[in-house]
């Protein structure tokens, strides 16, 4: 059996270009999977939605707390996905004073179905979403997930278990990843 990579997808996000001046200096980035993935091991996290309480009470801030430790066992990017746009996910960072983690909107969702990790939370108005979960990929190879339990359309939450900064970082610690490349 062959481990599974992460799928092809393409990402919108926005960079910051001080040459266009004005109180916006911001255009249009995508990124592919490789540009994310390739030749690196990156822990990524994916969550319901930007602004929502698990989300930003523990989820997220977890991962930038434990920024360093991530990268001291041989992390080389931490990435937060969210089924939200580029501009949700630099005023949620923002708001919440992330520095360190790198947010990747997965806007049209396209990276999360993908995944098989889509779910309809339309009875709380949020439409599709992804699943919250955790993942350690290696050079495009997804290594290990954390999930969370209950997987479903239109759950009533989904709490932070299983795919919390502390778990993962339990599993990178236990691995002993080498300390060479890839």
């Amino acid at each position: 059996m062959h481990p599974e990579t992460v799928p092809e997808s393409v990402f919108y996000t926005r960079v910051r270009n001080e040459a266009l001046g004005g109180p916006n200096p911001f255009e249009w980035q995508t990124l592919t999977t490789d540009d994310i993935f390739r030749g690196k091991r990156v822990v990524l996290f994916a969550l319901p939605g930007a602004f929502t309480p698990a989300c930003s009470e523990s989820h997220l801030p977890g991962y930038e707390a434990h920024y360093d430790d991530f990268t001291a066992a041989g992390v080389d990017k931490v990435v937060c996905l969210s089924v939200n746009d580029a501009f949700v996910m630099f005023q949620w960072a923002k708001a919440n004073a992330i520095e360190k983690v790198f947010m990747l909107p997965d806007g049209n969702g396209d990276f999360t179905r993908k995944m098989g990790m889509l779910v309809t939370r339309t009875a709380t108005g949020m439409g599709l979403r992804s699943w919250r979960y955790s993942m350690f990929v290696d050079d495009r190879v997804i290594r290990k997930m954390f999930i969370e339990p209950g997987f479903r359309d239109e759950p009533p939450g989904v709490p932070v278990e299983q795919s919390d900064a502390q778990t993962m970082l339990d599993y990178l610690n236990v691995s002993k990843l080498p300390a060479t490349g890839i």
